[in-house]
């Protein structure tokens, strides 16, 4: 869709007055028309769910005939085709009823599904999405990508990028059981430093080989080439701030590979890249890094910078006792740049 602002713009007779008050105008048509598109989809959502509802209700009250699905459907199918187009096909039917079921706190055949005190789910997503959503068999799972999803504004692609690399797993697997808890009620909080990381990233957008054969140098242009994908992947609240960004003290200039500010923990957040295997040093010039910035780039009303060390194999004891025990501001974590099997990806977590 063309940007109405854009042309207003390009035109040589408006002045800057006009121009301003041209795309304040422009901006509020096209919010308008978002508008419009979204309302659109989620009607389009509830009315599959109450077509869901009126097949189940239908279904229950034939005591649940195992032809159903066959017959009936069938023939409510080669009523609504003509009428409303392929959009009604019988497996489509049966995605409503589905719909239905996972989303209507639906809990025994013996309910009184004609009761309508239980409150309509809130959907805020396009009916894509939700056919995504219900493949996803674990509840707390399936809530928290929809959560996520919705306060991200993930499109459907990017929704089933998050899900492919296991991001609630990764994410899970570091938090007790109650953090776990409130990944499906309330998403991904970001509070303090821990709660911006995963281990391992996984950076298969970059279309890199699995051993690292590359350089870093090659690594970080890929992740530049693909920042939005990178972006995504950091998670929530990131903004790109320069890439080999310099550091010069003591006669001698250091290069931070990448720099990012975090919008909602409010600091600086500098990662540097390592091809092969973490060593003391590298952790040690990290914690040098993430002094200069908060000694001489942080503003006063700022939080402590964070560093993170990105490496392909790492020693968990090396860090460990290379950093202090106290320490809440510097962390290694390693990246794959091949998506890994969900088997892979749980073994790989739990050996970090």
């Amino acid at each position: 869709m063309c940007e109405i602002h854009h042309i207003a713009l390009m035109s040589n007779e408006i002045n800057i007055s006009e121009r301003k008050l041209a795309t304040q105008i422009a901006d509020l048509i096209n919010e308008a028309r978002r508008t419009v598109v979204t309302a659109v989809n989620v009607t389009m959502v509830y009315t599959y769910y109450e077509i869901g509802r009126l097949i189940v209700e239908d279904e229950q009250n034939g005591n649940q005939r195992a032809e159903y699905g066959k017959g009936v459907l069938k023939n409510i199918s080669a009523y609504l085709t003509p009428k409303f187009g392929k959009g009604f096909s019988v497996d489509n039917l049966q995605n409503m009823r589905n719909f239905y079921l996972s989303y209507s706190n639906y809990e025994t055949p013996s309910r009184n599904l004609s009761d309508n005190t239980l409150p309509k789910p809130n959907f805020t997503l396009s009916w894509s999405h939700y056919l995504k959503l219900m493949r996803i068999e674990n509840a707390d799972e399936r809530r928290f990508y929809e959560i996520e999803a919705t306060q991200n504004h993930w499109s459907l692609r990017e929704l089933e990028r998050q899900f492919d690399s296991s991001l609630y797993e990764r994410l899970a697997l570091s938090r007790n059981k109650d953090e776990i808890l409130a990944l499906s009620q309330k998403g991904q909080v970001i509070e303090k430093p821990q709660d911006l990381l995963k281990d391992p990233y996984i950076l298969e957008f970059t279309g890199l080989p699995e051993l690292p054969t590359y350089s870093e140098k090659r690594l970080e242009q890929k992740l530049i080439d693909n920042l939005q994908s990178f972006l995504l992947e950091l998670g929530k609240g990131f903004t790109f701030v320069g890439r080999q960004v310099r550091l010069t003290f003591a006669e001698e200039h250091f290069y931070i590979d990448l720099a990012f500010y975090n919008r909602l923990l409010r600091c600086f957040v500098l990662i540097d890249l390592k091809r092969g295997k973490l060593k003391h040093q590298d952790i040690g010039q990290m914690q040098m890094y993430v002094n200069y910035y908060d000694r001489e780039v942080k503003l006063a009303d700022e939080n402590p910078t964070i560093g993170i060390l990105l490496c392909h194999d790492k020693d968990n004891a090396v860090v460990e006792y290379t950093l202090p025990q106290d320490n809440n501001h510097i962390f290694a974590a390693k990246y794959a740049t091949v998506l890994p099997s969900k088997d892979d990806l749980r073994q790989l977590i739990l050996n970090k």
